[in-house]
């Protein structure tokens, strides 16, 4: 988190920002001198000092991961990308609907998504709604034009609309609370302008935020608002893997045995207004999911020899 400090020398004060991070295993201390008063663009001042700390400890290892993700696409026959998107689909749908409650196993979504096999004594809802995801996320890929509401309420519509047809394709209209969370979604007279918000900013900072920095806080930012009754979650993630896809970077799977620290990075990023505790947790995320791509997984801060 990079805070504001100030110090006294021989009397007068001075402002600077400070940030301390790791990398190549170290602790890290770097600072931006402000003056000796506060300056009025000091938002401004700190999303520039962050996007330095990001660029030097981040998005150089991303820049790698996406060319050798792209190297190897453009190298592996049609057959090998249509199994490897099917493997990462049915781990994805797993995954996805896992953390939301779904009594499916790996197991049963590989021979459901796969044979067509429905799994004996599981709920036909879990069913439906991983057939369901695996059909939205070949439309999510497919689909050519640019992110807005239009196309969740759409996404929201074919997930739900064969297990929960009342709220399908429907922002709501009444209050919810998270288990388990002291985070409270905002009241659903507020929905619809806060949405509309996310999308605009979204629009604006589309072609001028990095884009694995733009799936994390995109996500952050929905899952913040809670649009809808059920299925943030799903919707969420499946907005993530489109910004991803869009920009040309492997996509990611946040595991269910990773929901703790996921939901505890989301939490703590809204009580205490900060994007940078989630952005933080997804990036080191991301870098461990594309660990392919990289040969060897890398600290952050260090670099590969070219």
């Amino acid at each position: 988190m990079v805070t504001v400090k100030k110090r006294k020398i021989k009397g007068n004060t001075y402002y600077y920002l400070s940030h301390t991070y790791k990398a190549d295993g170290r602790e890290r201390y770097k600072e931006l001198y402000l003056g000796a008063t506060l300056p009025d663009n000091l938002e401004k001042l700190k999303r520039e000092f962050l996007l330095q700390i990001y660029n030097e400890k981040w998005f150089k290892l991303f820049e790698d991961i996406r060319a050798e993700y792209r190297r190897q696409m453009h190298r592996a026959p049609p057959s090998a990308r249509k199994r490897n998107l099917e493997a990462f689909i049915i781990r994805f749908t797993y995954d996805t609907n896992r953390i939301e409650g779904s009594r499916l196993s790996l197991k049963d979504t590989a021979a459901l998504l796969e044979m067509g096999l429905s799994p004996k004594n599981r709920p036909v809802r879990d069913i439906k709604e991983a057939e369901a995801h695996r059909d939205v996320f070949y439309g999510m890929m497919d689909y050519g034009g640019e992110l807005s509401l239009d196309l969740i309420l759409k996404w929201h519509k074919e997930l739900f609309s064969g297990t929960k047809p009342g709220m399908a394709g429907r922002l709501r209209d009444y209050d919810v609370f998270i288990s388990g969370s002291d985070f409270t979604s905002p009241s659903y007279h507020a929905v619809e302008p806060y949405i509309r918000e996310v999308f605009r900013w979204y629009s604006e900072e589309k072609n001028k935020t990095e884009a694995v920095e733009l799936a994390a806080l995109v996500h952050l930012k929905f899952e913040t608002v809670h649009p809808f009754g059920d299925g943030n979650g799903r919707i969420g993630r499946l907005i993530m893997n489109f910004i991803l896809h869009k920009n040309g970077y492997p996509m990611m799977d946040i595991r269910y045995t990773d929901r703790r620290s996921y939901y505890n990075a989301l939490e703590r990023s809204n009580k205490r207004n900060d994007d940078g505790i989630f952005v933080q947790w997804f990036f080191k995320r991301y870098l461990k999911e594309s660990k392919i791509y990289l040969g060897k997984l890398q600290k952050p801060g260090s670099r590969r020899a070219h």
